[in-house]
């Protein structure tokens, strides 16, 4: 009768167990960056060949406030330049709006026609040539680009819209709620001959939640 008890128990033990190891096995990932809605629409570049140069489709000679964005994607140090890091940019029109052609699909049905992909090499280094946004209609919001971000070794997570200094939507409230994902995205312009012109660097992991390396 001991004995029978006991292996009961042994099995108990072990039932237990096996379960125990199931429960901790199926807890999901942290998910780096927290909830983002729309952050897929980084996955949306089909074949086209990722490459560290992007030009957007708004981007032509007759195009007005032509732009260039640039910088480098370092690793959460600061210093060492980060290669096979995605970004994934879309924006707004000169008049506010995300424009559609009318046969887009997935993200492209909100995001629009006016968004671009590259892919860092050694250097780090990016570039999109684009044009400058609009603010929405409403005025509610400054003009901004945003962006999503993908590193080889996790999912893709947001970094802080580029919004433009001298922007008069740009308010001390708006400037206190940033978060500074990724680094600082409040970007001056220059201007070469017809091109305006930003550079920004950004800072994987730099404020963005569950972020580990």
């Amino acid at each position: 009768m001991k004995k029978s008890m006991l292996l009961y128990l042994m099995l108990i033990t072990v039932i237990s167990c096996q379960a125990q190891d199931r429960q901790e096995t199926q807890q999901p990932a942290r998910h780096v960056g927290g909830p983002c809605e729309g952050c897929e629409a980084l996955h949306e570049y089909g074949d086209k060949q990722l490459t560290p140069t992007d030009t957007l489709p708004g981007f032509h000679p007759d195009a007005k406030n032509k732009l260039k964005l640039t910088g480098t994607v370092y690793l959460k140090d600061g210093k060492t330049p980060a290669s096979d890091v995605i970004l994934y940019i879309y924006h707004t029109d000169e008049t506010g709006i995300y424009p559609t052609k009318g046969d887009e699909k997935g993200w492209a049905r909100r995001h629009g026609y006016l968004r671009g992909w590259i892919r860092t090499g050694a250097d780090g280094r990016y570039t999109f040539y684009t044009t400058r946004p609009g603010s929405y209609p409403s005025r509610t919001e400054p003009a901004h680009i945003h962006v999503t971000v993908k590193e080889p070794d996790k999912n893709e997570y947001y970094l802080d819209d580029f919004l433009f200094e001298g922007d008069p939507l740009l308010t001390q409230q708006v400037r206190a709620s940033r978060q500074n994902r990724g680094g600082n995205g409040i970007i001056t312009l220059s201007r070469a001959n017809n091109l305006l012109v930003a550079e920004r660097d950004i800072i994987l992991g730099q404020n963005i939640p569950d972020y580990t390396r």
